[in-house]
Parts: C-alpha cells; structure tokens; sequence
C-alpha cells in the first residue's frame, strides 16, 4: 500500500499531474471517473494567494468527490510560501504539494518552480519551512535538473526527505529541455535505488499507454505514475492502464458517444464552475483533443471554437454523434 502520510492510494497509483490551465475542477472530475488514485489542482502562485488575487483564489476549490486531491502551489519568497500554506490549509486538501519543476520563464527565470534547481538551498529552506508550518503532508513535484551539466535530483531527494516531505514526483527531463526530447527514467530510477530513500517516488513524462506504463513499473521500480498531457482529450488514459495491469488486454477506444458523452459534461461542468463566458471560452482549448483522428472533424471543430452560445454547442457536439455514429441527423 502506498501511502502520503495517512492518505492511502493502492498498491501502484495513477495520479493525474497538475497543469496550468486544464486541471480545473471539471477536468478532474472526468479523469477521477476514469479511475485516476489521485489528483492535484492547477499550479497556484503563492504570491497571488497572499494579494488575494482572485483569479487564484478560484483555483484553490476542491470537492470531496475529488478525494484524495492536492493543491500544488509555487513561489520563491520565504514568507510569502509560509502565509499562502496557511491559506491552502484552511481549504482542507489532503496534501499540499511544491512545484519545483515548472520550466516556464516567467515562472523559472524568478527563482521559482523549476529555478529553484539553480538554489538548492533556499529550495531546502522553503521546503523546511512549508512542512514546520501545517499539519498537512508536503509533497514536491520537480525536475531531474536545470540543464544536462547540472543534474541534481539525487541530492534533492535527500535533502527534501531530510526536512520532512512525504512523497516526491520527478519529471524526467531537466528545465533546458522543457517538454521536448524524451524523458530520461534512468534517473527517477537512481532515486528510488537510493537505500536513504523512504517515501513514494513517483515518475512522471511520456507515458502515454498501457504497454509503456507496465514497461516503465517494471523497469524503474517506481512507486507510481503520474500522467499529464496523455490524458488531454483522454481522461480514458488511466481506465485503460488499471484494466491492462489487471487482465494484460488492451481496451477498445472509446466510441464517439463515450468521446461526445465526455466533452458534453466537460463544457457543462465548465459552464456551472466558470460561468457562461469563460466556461465557453476555456473549453475551446479541449474540443481538438476528443476528437483527434476523426476524419473531416475540421469544419466541426471550427465550429465548437467560434460558437459562444452554449445551447448552440450542445447541439454541434450531439451533431458530431450523430454524423460519426454513422446516424442521420434528425431536424426538428
């Protein structure tokens, strides 16, 4: 049994990463259905936290059907992480979680997420300090290093063990690559290995079917997966890995009205969290991924981006059913 604290999770996890702008509430409800062990919420800056910016305070609600769920937040000033803590633990979240790993300049280039990997130190001191300050497990997500020539996650992992985090998930590429190239396991690997190891190492990057998770548990002796971006348009992701790992047989895909079923509860779901406007807007980003690989999608897809009534929407995606399900369309 792997466990974050007194939060357990199975014998072998799959956890839905944080990522910016698509792990909102709606999303994780489809992937939670689809049998994601645990999921986190969009990054969250803890600088936005302590100005009560509004725009990030949203992002802290969570719901217990979500459970367990970690917030993930981020910054690079002392004080700043310490008041934002209190502030995500008055949310009540299962676990709070560090971003170390976000490559993104504006993020990274102010010695936050992932450029706290040029600072060992502070990154220690922030760590120490977020853990002395709540009651809740600390977890941190991170990268293997800055770059090829200063790859350091083995003395991270010991040195945020050693201030008291209780679980560690690695991105197995270092911020110069960003998310190109392939990402290197061999070193979540090392981690792992590392007998001074003790709490859950979880790997993460491109692991994007049941065949190569199988591959990359058997081969990196992780405690967990957590997948981002497969799961983008394919919440299905993680049903698909569990049934693999229990029978050995690979799923179907899902048929289109399973596909359309899923992007009409992701857009209403939207709509009930975002209201009208934006909920129409942010789900324009989602449409191209349910529905890659379906031929002459095109004129469809330009129609779901453009379109701002959401009755209007509904009816394109019931359309979409109709017309791939290979059924007539009925106008009324």
């Amino acid at each position: 049994m792997v466990k974050i604290g007194n939060v357990e999770l199975g014998e072998f996890p799959l956890l839905l990463a944080p990522m910016e702008d698509v792990s909102d509430p709606p999303f994780r409800k489809l992937c939670k259905e689809q049998g994601a062990d645990m999921v986190y919420t969009e990054f969250i800056s803890a600088d936005g936290l302590v100005h009560e910016a509004k725009n990030t305070f949203q992002k802290l609600e969570i719901f217990d059907y979500e459970r367990p769920i970690g917030i993930q937040y981020f910054g690079g000033q002392l004080d700043n992480m310490i008041e934002a803590a209190e502030i995500i633990e008055a949310k009540n979240p299962d676990v709070i979680d560090i971003n170390f790993g976000c490559p993104v300049a504006k993020v990274a280039c102010r010695l936050a997420g992932a450029g706290l990997l040029r600072d060992i130190p502070h990154m220690v001191r922030l760590t120490e300090a977020v853990v002395k300050s709540t009651k809740r497990p600390v977890t941190v997500k991170t990268r293997l290093g800055w770059d090829d020539s200063s790859i350091n996650i083995l003395e991270v992992a010991e040195r945020l063990q050693d201030v008291g985090i209780q679980a560690l998930s690695i991105h197995g590429r270092t911020r110069a690559q960003m998310y190109k190239g392939e990402a290197n396991w061999s070193w979540i690997a090392k981690v792992k290995e590392n007998p001074r190891m003790h709490i859950p190492i979880f790997g993460n990057g491109d692991v994007d079917t049941p065949q190569k998770a199988l591959d990359y548990r058997r081969r990196f002796g992780v405690d967990g997966i957590m997948i981002g971006r497969a799961s983008i348009g394919y919440p299905w992701v993680f049903r698909d890995i569990k049934h693999y790992f229990e029978t050995g047989e690979i799923l179907p895909p899902p048929d289109i009205r399973e596909r359309v079923r899923a992007a009409r509860q992701h857009l209403q779901d939207s709509l009930a969290w975002k209201g009208w406007k934006l909920g129409v807007l942010e789900m324009r980003r989602h449409y191209a991924p349910y529905f890659r690989d379906l031929p002459n999608i095109k004129p469809y897809r330009a129609r779901l981006v453009t379109e701002m009534e959401p009755d209007t929407l509904f009816a394109i995606l019931d359309e979409i059913e109709a017309v791939y399900s290979g059924e007539e369309m009925v106008v009324g």
